[in-house]
């Protein structure tokens, strides 16, 4: 392991081009000794880091400790880990979302507070036990398009101010604990009803709104000492022709000089579809002014590409240089991997905690709740591949009085396309409702299906389709608990 001041480190072209790349690792795979060792042909070419996506705990944290240990430059170990490292590792702890988190806690009550806090602490101890030393969160997107298909609930809120406190506290919880956070995605991907995996969203907004919007979650950031920002696959034509993410303009003009951001700038996943028609999009993205080129379909042919440029001076080497100077420079502050066991049975008791925080009543004017015991049958809608293990299996009750409950299932993912149900879905829901003698209506996933269901006697949001969060939805329709939760978004999507 190289030691001394990083960025004084001489590196061959090769290695520069290496460097500014973050490849992916299935995680599933790295117990594959073929798989294994073509991930460690990139280390011994110096790639930047891994972008870690599933995987068993302790082959995960194996992995990375041998991959470390092989590297002559400390790597990089990134991850989406928004809803905690269980979201990606198995054996390791599934946290709320980040608007269920907002929906938990009240800011004002400082035993919350406490609560956010215990919580980001553990889901930085995890990632610390795992090897993880980038968290790719949090997202300080502001979700004002009710029909958003990839922000949605992964926002914290629609409310620029709301969403720069929980931002603030994610930062400042992840860096105290030596991991690198992540604010994403500049310059806001919050107010669109397109998926960046499947093609280039387009935001009309002015430049004065997204700066009076957008951008302040960003800004705080920055003031909080956010390590990295990455880059939205957006287009937004009052800031530049071209898109956010191989803007000059916006990269440097408006990040680093006008918002004065000094860390690290990455890319989105480079295999997404936004850019398919920029041509080599990662070389693109670092003469533009990124500095990490992440998830590129092929690391050995993007940094082939970039050493092509060089040699063909389309590339200037002074624009590679910098972004490995600041590469270099984050690696050597990076806190060293710390081998200890995390207490998740603790860790899993607290989400369960806040999962039941978090489930809100929107509405319930006649006062129908909590139901009694054997009162209600169950109908399942939405996205199917929840049915199977839903807690609401052993709940149904062919028997009823005459009062239903709805319980869709969305789910926010990458390439879904949607965050909702389709028209077809939600006729039917509301043509059973208006059949019910009384009727309550649950979102597991975006709550923002909830607006299209008035005729219903009660709305409850869960934010997210766990079985955690149906067994806490379930709590409260029967008296076990209460209903604490505050709605963080507008539904109608109207401010």
């Amino acid at each position: 392991m190289a030691t001394g001041k990083m960025s004084d480190l001489p590196l061959t072209a090769e290695g520069k081009a290496y460097q500014v790349i973050i490849s992916r690792i299935d995680g599933l795979k790295v117990s594959e000794p073929e798989y294994r060792n073509a991930q460690f042909q990139l280390v011994a070419k110096g790639i930047g880091g891994f972008i870690v996506f599933g995987g068993m705990r302790e082959e995960i944290a194996g992995f990375i400790a041998e991959a470390q240990s092989r590297a002559d430059i400390p790597l990089f170990l990134a991850s989406d880990i928004e809803r905690g490292v269980g979201q990606q590792i198995e054996g390791m702890t599934p946290f709320p979302c980040q608007m269920a988190m907002a929906a938990a806690i009240e800011r004002s009550d400082k035993d919350d507070i406490n609560l956010l806090m215990e919580a980001l602490l553990y889901v930085a101890a995890e990632a610390k036990e795992t090897g993880i030393n980038m968290a790719l969160t949090p997202v300080l997107d502001i979700n004002r398009n009710p029909d958003n298909p990839i922000i949605c609930t992964r926002a914290f809120s629609d409310d620029p101010e709301t969403t720069s406190w929980f931002g603030t506290q994610y930062i400042n919880i992840l860096e105290g604990q030596g991991i690198i956070s992540c604010a994403k995605h500049f310059p806001g991907h919050g107010d669109t009803a397109t998926d960046s995996h499947i093609a280039l969203p387009v935001i009309r907004k002015t430049a004065e709104q997204l700066k009076a919007l957008d951008l302040a979650p960003f800004r705080e950031a920055i003031r909080s000492g956010v390590s990295s920002i990455m880059l939205g696959h957006l287009s937004i034509p009052a800031l530049d022709a071209r898109p956010a993410s191989l803007s000059h303009r916006i990269i440097n003009g408006l990040l680093r000089q006008e918002m004065g951001f000094k860390g690290l700038v990455l890319t989105d996943a480079l295999n997404m579809h936004a850019l398919g028609e920029y041509g080599d999009a990662g070389l693109e993205c670092l003469k533009s002014g990124a500095d990490i080129l992440l998830h590129p379909e092929n690391a050995h042919k993007t940094a082939s590409s970039l050493q092509l440029a060089l040699e063909e001076n389309r590339l200037d080497t002074d624009v590679l240089d910098k972004a490995v100077k600041r590469i270099l420079d984050k690696k050597f502050l990076l806190a060293n991997r710390v081998i200890s066991s995390s207490d998740t049975g603790v860790h899993q008791l607290l989400s369960q905690r806040l999962s039941q925080k978090s489930v809100t009543l929107l509405e319930d004017p006649s006062g129908i709740l909590p139901l009694r015991d054997g009162e209600a049958s169950f109908i399942m809608s939405g996205d199917s591949k929840y049915f199977t293990n839903s807690i609401f299996n052993t709940a149904i009750n062919t028997d009823a009085s005459g009062t239903i409950v709805i319980a869709i299932f969305t789910s926010v993912a990458a390439w879904h396309g949607t965050s909702g149900i389709s028209d077809v879905e939600r006729n039917r829901l509301n043509a059973l409702i208006r059949t019910a003698r009384r009727s309550v209506v649950i979102s597991f996933g975006s709550p923002y299906v909830l607006r299209y269901f008035d005729d219903a006697d009660a709305l409850v949001a869960a934010y997210e389709p766990s079985i955690q969060a149906q067994q806490a939805a379930l709590n409260c329709l029967y008296g076990k608990a209460p209903f604490t939760g505050k709605l963080p978004v507008n539904l109608s999507g109207r401010h």
